[in-house]
């Protein structure tokens, strides 16, 4: 079992992947989700158009928790379709891992899951949050108070792009 309890189904896509290569263990992705700094997050606009931009994220309890504030674009898209997707990664071929992840937003309202939130959020980008001259400083106390939008995103499905000596692409099925 995963330790945030859900083990997806892991399969490699040979297709697009080297010879001999083998499939990235979901714990790695999550590893990745849980260290990156940047984020993009894509949604659907009404009309149908899409839309995608960059944010903070934090995994926790098996999902990625984003902010936002209620007239912001993401936030307007969301409420008419919660389907989106978060992508992160590096920018080249050498090294690395991207990973994708699909699922559903949701707002989150719970005042221990905003605790448990801000508080990840603080421990993940350290001074960005908690110093007063910090470009996020005040958010993680924005979140406890309710005063931003928060939602969850837990994965339906994910995706891994390994790059370097040997490519791969493995699908995680929740």
């Amino acid at each position: 079992m995963d330790l945030d309890g859900r083990k997806p189904v892991e399969e490699l896509d040979t297709r697009f992947s080297s010879a001999g290569a083998s499939p990235t263990a979901w714990p790695e992705a999550r590893e990745r989700l849980s260290e990156a700094q940047v984020f993009w997050l894509s949604t659907v606009r009404p009309d149908g158009r899409p839309h995608v931009t960059p944010l903070l994220s934090v995994w926790h309890d098996g999902a990625l928790y984003f902010t936002t504030g209620p007239a912001e674009r993401k936030a307007k898209n969301l409420e008419q379709n919660p389907n989106c997707v978060l992508t992160t990664g590096r920018n080249g071929l050498e090294y690395g891992l991207d990973v994708v992840v699909e699922g559903r937003a949701a707002k989150v309202s719970d005042e221990a899951e905003l605790r448990h939130v801000a508080d990840t959020y603080e421990s993940k980008y350290g001074p960005r949050f908690t110093a007063p001259e910090g470009t996020w400083f005040g958010l993680g106390d924005a979140i406890r108070g309710g005063n931003v939008l928060v939602y969850r995103v837990s994965p339906t499905t994910a995706f891994g792009f390994g790059k370097g000596k040997q490519f791969s692409q493995t699908r995680w099925r929740f």
